[in-house]
């Protein structure tokens, strides 16, 4: 590792080779935690690169333990995190709504690393038992329409890794990769970035694969849709600019979209919203986030049609059923 931090602090960049290869060894043991901690300050102070970011991605998914959803047409939806906004469990409602709704959702995610509240906290605070179980994980997409996939049961070589994490509490290069490295390989992702550089990134990746996709930033920093301002979403055939405005929804402020400070309060809110007993600004945000991912999966439907698809999701209570059964089945 000595060599490989020197090579970096020349203000040298790795290929993707030796990027993958770097990533194994960490995952595999090889360095100790210092030295982790060094090479992962690297990108705190320049930014990754596409051959880096790449090289990173291959060396988890080879090392994952794969989840054969194959039969069913996916969709995952979550965020780098690292945006440090502290905002509900968005990404985790929309995959309620959008299982609501009918599509099919590998939702890939893991305990918080730089907020109140992980994905993984609040399922696991209401009781859900995380597995790995592919069987499992089948029955219930199939009865569902969502399966959970807790990213420290299928990447179990990232727990070399996950101290130095835990220790730092800030944004890495990690971030980036969560949303890429889904062992279910879903066909479809909604995945939302903390800054448009990393947008450019992950369009530049995915037009690289069979993916249908929409990535998606928040102007002022949210790595989802926030409302709080326009944002930025990109597929493999537009990118554009929109304002809430243009969703058929007004502007809401950081206030309105805060998570908690403890994971009790933020599975609260996460209750309350998913009951339909949230406010008008919080039910716009997951909202809009859900509709966009369903665009993804269809962009000839038009945005409108899929905000419909939503709301209905969410005010008719499918929603909030497709959480409460799978949470009593596990």
């Amino acid at each position: 590792m000595k060599e490989i931090l020197q090579y970096l602090f020349d203000h040298k960049t790795l290929g993707k080779e030796e990027a993958k290869t770097v990533l194994r060894n960490m995952a595999e043991g090889a360095y100790n935690d210092p030295e982790i901690a060094a090479f992962i300050s690297v990108y705190l102070m320049r930014s990754i690169t596409v051959e880096e970011l790449a090289g990173f991605r291959d060396a988890l998914l080879e090392l994952c333990m794969p989840v054969d959803l194959s039969g069913f047409n996916t969709i995952d939806v979550c965020g780098t995190g690292g945006d440090e906004k502290n905002t509900f469990n968005i990404s985790t409602l929309t995959a309620f709504v959008v299982a609501g709704a009918g599509e099919k959702v590998a939702k890939h995610g893991n305990y918080s690393v730089s907020s109140a509240c992980g994905s993984s906290n609040v399922l696991e605070y209401y009781g859900y038992k995380f597995t790995s179980d592919v069987e499992r994980l089948r029955r219930e997409m199939e009865r569902y329409n969502i399966c959970f996939l807790h990213a420290p049961l299928f990447n179990p070589a990232m727990k070399n890794v996950a101290p130095v994490r835990r220790s730092l509490r800030i944004k890495t290069f990690f971030n980036m990769l969560g949303p890429m490295v889904n062992p279910a390989f879903p066909h479809n992702q909604l995945v939302g970035v903390f800054s448009l550089d990393v947008a450019r990134l992950y369009n530049y990746l995915y037009q690289e694969s069979d993916k249908q996709y929409c990535i998606i930033h928040s102007l002022d920093g949210y790595d989802e849709i926030s409302l709080t301002g326009a944002f930025r979403a990109l597929t493999r055939y537009t990118e554009r600019t929109w304002t809430p405005e243009e969703l058929g929804f007004g502007q809401v402020t950081p206030g309105d979209i805060h998570g908690g400070s403890s994971v009790k309060e933020a599975a609260s809110v996460f209750l309350k919203i998913l009951e339909g007993k949230g406010t008008i600004a919080q039910h716009a945000v997951v909202l809009a986030n859900a509709a966009l991912a369903l665009y993804c999966m269809d962009e000839s439907k038009g945005v409108a049609h899929c905000l419909d698809r939503a709301r209905y999701s969410l005010e008719s209570g499918a929603a909030h059923r497709t959480f409460k059964k799978l949470v009593e089945s596990s």
